[in-house]
Parts: structure tokens; C-alpha cells; sequence
């Protein structure tokens, strides 16, 4: 007899089969926050996958008030979710908009963004890049 949890777990490792994952001990454990110009970024997890010659990165990012983004770009997709606070972003070919707590937004690959006007308050992100491993995380424009 299949019970819910017994459910679950085969549910989980179906759906990681299904889009290639493989669970591993290859994830790296969560380094220590590092701060620079009012932005607090601290890797919380680092994974091979989901392709070959890819890595899926979580991300904790905490901006002071006042504290503002460069324009930048990624070699890969960056999924955002804002926790705290609001955030404006000017995306290269996208109206600049402003996201709030409880919103999502995704910049893809190699598309520059950031630097919009500096928040007012406190701002918590948890980002997910999947980018190509072995690349800079993020590259100035």
C-alpha cells in the first residue's frame, strides 16, 4: 500500500527523473555572506545541472536602503523572488518596472539589467541562477 508520504518521495524522485536531475552529495554547503556597498549576497546552495556544462545556483540577497545594482549581465537565466521590500529593474528591451514583496520576475541569459532607481527601504532576494558553469556569475555592461 502506497501511503502519502510514500507517495511524495516517489512523486519527487519521478519528477527530478522526468527533468534529468540527479540527486548528489555535489552540492556545495552554504558560504559564508559577503558584503560590498550596502548588498549582502550569500550562496546558499550550488549544484552541477540541470545540463552538462551548466550549475544552478540559489541565492540570498539582502540590499540596504539607499544601496543600488550596477547594470549588469548573467551566462544564464535569473529567476527572482522578492521576500522584503520592492525593487526597480530596467531590463534591456523590457519596461522598467517595480516588484514587490511576494513578486517574481525572470532576466534571461546575457541580457543586461539593474540599475534602477535605489529602494527607499530594505530589500531581501532569493535568486536562482542557472547559468554556464565555470563563467562569471555576472559581467559589467
Amino acid at each position: 500500500m502506497l501511503t502519502r508520504r510514500g507517495f511524495a518521495g516517489v512523486a519527487g524522485c519521478a519528477i527530478c527523473s522526468i527533468a534529468g536531475f540527479a540527486a548528489t552529495e555535489a552540492q556545495a554547503q552554504p558560504s559564508a555572506p559577503t558584503t560590498a556597498n550596502g548588498v549582502t549576497r550569500q550562496i546558499l546552495s550550488r549544484t552541477d545541472g540541470p545540463a552538462p556544462g551548466y550549475e544552478t545556483i540559489i541565492m540570498d540577497v539582502k540590499l540596504e536602503k539607499g544601496a543600488s545594482i550596477a547594470p549588469h549581465t548573467h551566462p544564464g537565466i535569473e529567476s527572482t523572488y522578492v521576500m522584503e521590500g520592492s525593487i526597480e529593474l530596467p531590463v534591456k528591451g523590457q519596461e522598467t518596472k517595480v516588484y514587490k514583496a511576494g513578486q517574481a520576475f525572470q532576466v534571461p541569459p546575457e541580457t543586461p539589467h539593474a540599475g534602477g532607481r535605489p529602494s527607499n527601504e530594505d530589500v531581501r532576494l532569493m535568486i536562482n541562477y542557472i547559468v554556464e558553469k565555470g563563467k562569471p556569475l555576472a559581467k559589467p555592461v
